[in-house]
Order: structure tokens, then C-alpha cells, then sequence
């Protein structure tokens, strides 16, 4: 009669498992990863805001920066508005601030004028430029 030896086949299961156990990698659990999360900071010193220039774009196609009419609606080159934003950005510079920009589009203006816009900012070299609704200002008028 054959009878199958268990001694040994109990060995090689222990030994593989003790070689599984070995070679296998830990997994770092989620908890374990560092996370940054937001939170409220007290402020220990006053922290100077940078000037922001704000323009808008009518829906007639004129552009205002600050309150001041630049450039007409038919202007794709804009050469008031490069040229007060390059002062603008060396202001900035000199200062050592960034030069922030807001445009502020009516929605009836055509996309278009928006990118005429972007491209009077990027010839003058201001790179930090948002997007703001145009319509709760007096973009109507």
C-alpha cells in the first residue's frame, strides 16, 4: 500500500510561505500618506496685497483698464494697452510684486477681442492674468 508522506509537503508549504512573507512588499496605507491640508493660519505680519489692473471688455468692443478707455473697438493691436501694461509690469518688477491682471469680457463680446486682449498682456510680458464676469460691472454701457 502507498501512503503519501505529509511531513514533507507540511515543509514546503511552511517554506513557501516563509518565502512569500519575505519577498513580499508592505502596503503603505492610505493613512500613512502625508497629506497637506488647508487650514487657518494666524497672520504675524501684515502682508502687502499686490495692485491688480482690472480690464474690462465692453459689449460695443471697447476696453477699459482701470476706468480708462483704451484703444478702440476696431484695434487688434491694442498699442495703448501694451503700452500702459508694459509700464504696469516694470512697475511691478521694480517693485517686486507680480503683475496681476483681471479681464473682466462683456458676454456679447466675441472671443475674439478676449484673445486680442490676452495678447496685448503676454506682448507686455504679464503672465498672471484671470478671467472675471464682465456682466455684474458696468460692462453694459
Amino acid at each position: 500500500m502507498v501512503e503519501m508522506q505529509m511531513g514533507p509537503m507540511i515543509d514546503m508549504v511552511f517554506l513557501l510561505l516563509v518565502f512569500f512573507m519575505v519577498s513580499a512588499k508592505p502596503i503603505r496605507p492610505e493613512t500613512d500618506i502625508p497629506i497637506g491640508l488647508p487650514g487657518q493660519v494666524a497672520q504675524e505680519e501684515a502682508v502687502d496685497i499686490p495692485d491688480e489692473a482690472r480690464i474690462q471688455i465692453r459689449a460695443d468692443g471697447n476696453v477699459v483698464l482701470n476706468e480708462q478707455i483704451l484703444d478702440g473697438p476696431d484695434s487688434r493691436s491694442m498699442p495703448e494697452l501694451v503700452a500702459v501694461l508694459d509700464r504696469f509690469n516694470k512697475a511691478a518688477q521694480n517693485a517686486k510684486s507680480d503683475a496681476l491682471v483681471t479681464v473682466a469680457p462683456h458676454d456679447a463680446v466675441p472671443h475674439q477681442r478676449l484673445v486680442d486682449v490676452l495678447n496685448a498682456c503676454a506682448e507686455a510680458g504679464i503672465t498672471g492674468v484671470s478671467l472675471a464676469d464682465g456682466t455684474s460691472e458696468s460692462g453694459d454701457q
